[in-house]
């Protein structure tokens, strides 16, 4: 009972982490859509905590944001109350990612004193820490590359910082279903290729709807099932597609990004039919509808953030939708996995 019992507490602890994560891809995610990545020109790690307090120090940060390109070239009359609306979008953003780090580390260290992880998970939870640092030093990177020559961050940069957001957010939610002890007695189980293979295409996906956001290259080709009148769009051709800078061209990576999504579906609907076909599956009929159901709603979200040219609301919308998808597909995957 008292094993039991701190078990619940360290999955407490999880869940809550999770949560934070979740609201901190989020929020990111709103940070860029509002082009208020680059407000914050300076990576104070400590005194970065308090946000300007007086006029003279809103100004200061202003001047600062002034001598960037992006100040220059795309918002040269912005007002300060205007600079003042981006700035706090970056700095909710930066000091949720402190929060985070702190609320980690505390309850981890408490629990190493008091001896209530095994060697094993101490590793990993390690480890998972050790992420969330690299993510924030990953940001500060992100965003340097906005500062000096360019007037947006790199989308690569802005690619691999959501990659990891997920992948911190897969590692943390996976710990949680494994402390949260609950049992399955699968006599049975679905081939785990199959869910591993679409669980990687999910990430995958995710990455390059990353560089989809970082092109603006779902303000393009506002059309869906054709990209205007073709399959393919109209700007290129099939031989740029595999080329290196194939990447750096927004209709190709809205092409990719909209080709991942039907490979995804199709991938599924063969998960489906096994589940669906197998009685003795019968234990992951329940979840996989869930999926289907995330699934089918992340691609209607996806369609509609094109067709309206990437708008704020429906475009973070979407990229909610992705945190349930991957929360649902990986319960499905757990439920599924012999660990239990």
């Amino acid at each position: 009972m008292i094993e039991e019992n701190k078990n619940i507490y360290i999955s407490y602890w999880l869940l809550l982490i999770t949560f934070l994560v979740s609201i901190m891809i989020i929020l990111g995610g709103l940070t860029r859509l509002t082009d208020s990545g680059l407000s914050i020109t300076k990576w104070d790690l400590f005194s970065g905590i308090f946000p300007p307090f007086s006029p003279i120090e809103w100004e200061k940060s202003f001047d600062l944001y002034k001598k960037i390109p992006e100040y220059k070239d795309l918002n040269s009359s912005m007002t300060i109350e205007e600079f003042k609306i981006i700035y706090w979008w970056e700095y909710s953003h930066r000091l949720l990612g402190r929060i985070v780090g702190i609320f980690y580390i505390i309850p981890l260290i408490y629990f190493t004193i008091k001896k209530r992880l095994q060697k094993k998970s101490l590793i990993n939870f390690y480890l998972i820490f050790i992420l969330i640092f690299i993510q924030g030093v990953i940001g500060w990177y992100m965003v340097k590359s906005g500062l000096s020559e360019r007037t947006d961050v790199s989308h690569y940069r802005l690619s691999i910082h959501l990659t990891l957001a997920f992948i911190i957010f897969v590692l943390l939610f996976w710990n949680y279903l494994k402390f949260k002890k609950e049992y399955f007695n699968n006599n049975k189980n679905l081939p785990s290729i199959l869910l591993k293979i679409f669980f990687i295409c999910l990430i995958v996906q995710i990455s390059l709807g990353a560089l989809v956001s970082g092109l603006d290259a779902g303000q393009i080709y506002q059309t869906w099932p054709l990209m205007n009148q073709s399959y393919f769009p109209d700007d290129s051709n099939l031989r740029d597609l595999f080329k290196l800078d194939s990447f750096e061209t927004p209709s190709l990576v809205q092409f990719l990004h909209r080709n991942m999504a039907y490979l995804i579906f199709l991938l599924f609907c063969l998960i489906f039919l096994k589940v669906f076909k197998n009685k003795d599956l019968v234990y992951l009929r329940k979840n996989t509808l869930i999926v289907l159901l995330f699934l089918l709603f992340q691609i209607f979200l996806g369609v509609v953030t094109i067709l309206s040219g990437a708008q704020i609301f429906i475009a973070s919308m979407h990229q909610i939708g992705s945190i349930f998808l991957i929360s649902s597909s990986l319960i499905l995957i757990f439920k599924n996995s012999k660990i239990n």
